[in-house]
């Protein structure tokens, strides 16, 4: 045990940055996709942060399906005709122009996907809905959260999916579900198995079940996928209060 207590002084593990560089040309993408993956890029260099690219990138996020790889990048060009987005489509890319809302995000999906595959207006659905229970959540209200979240899985939507599961596991765990929150860390995980917010929740749900050692273990996981959450308040304290529970079973 006493080992435990050291390791969860140091949990985490270094990882290299991704970068990805994009072929820029003014013309579309044919619509709508066969085969292939699927790359977005969102600019939120200066000029397109300012005209809300970090918000489309959010709502890229939340919208897309497991496929297509969402990410922020630097300048595409066309500076002040944005938030531009960069896409790659079976080794076909454009830019596109004007992306500033989440409606234009979900139009665009469905251009590269097309509508069989994404249906934007239902994802829309999907995501406000999503951003409803997660208010509600904020102000407390874990049941009506839970509710919501319940209701946006029934939708289908294709997109987003494992942040709608990351957010009912919260619900879930402040409504002392312990046993559901816990199986919705672990189907966001397996959806997005590189979403350490999920193997936060994991261990969260884990920790608050007496399993110290195996919440431990999801905790590192999620540091080995992203080093930076090591500085977030949330993290240190998680890291204290298993500290403080591996000391006390050590020390009883």
């Amino acid at each position: 045990m006493a080992m435990a207590v050291a390791r969860v002084t140091s949990l985490g593990l270094a990882c290299a940055p991704r970068q990805a560089q994009h072929r820029r040309r003014r013309h579309s993408l044919p619509p709508p996709r066969a085969l292939g993956a699927v790359e977005v890029r969102v600019c939120t260099n200066r000029t397109c942060a300012r005209q809300g690219g970090r918000d489309v990138l959010a709502a890229l996020v939340g919208l897309a399906p497991p496929p297509v790889d969402v990410a922020s990048c630097g300048c595409l060009g066309r500076c002040g005709a944005g938030p531009n987005v960069a896409a790659s489509v079976a080794g076909s890319a454009a830019v596109f122009r004007h992306v500033g809302t989440a409606a234009r995000g979900a139009q665009l999906l469905e251009h590269l996907l097309g509508p069989a595959e994404f249906d934007a207006a239902l994802g829309l659905t999907a995501l406000a809905t999503r951003e409803k229970a997660e208010a509600a959540l904020e102000k407390g209200n874990a049941d009506e959260a839970e509710a919501l979240l319940t209701e946006v899985i029934g939708f289908n939507a294709c997109g987003g999916l494992h942040l709608v599961y990351r957010s009912r596991s919260k619900a879930r765990l402040a409504m002392g579900d312990i046993s559901g929150a816990l199986e919705d860390a672990e189907e966001a995980i397996r959806i997005a198995p590189r979403f350490p917010q999920a193997h936060l929740l994991r261990g969260d749900a884990l920790f608050a079940m007496g399993e110290y050692s195996v919440a431990e273990d999801a905790y590192a996981h999620a540091l080995d996928i992203d080093p930076s959450i090591r500085r977030s308040k949330s993290f240190r304290a998680r890291v204290e209060r298993l500290r403080e529970k591996l000391v006390g079973a050590n020390n009883p």
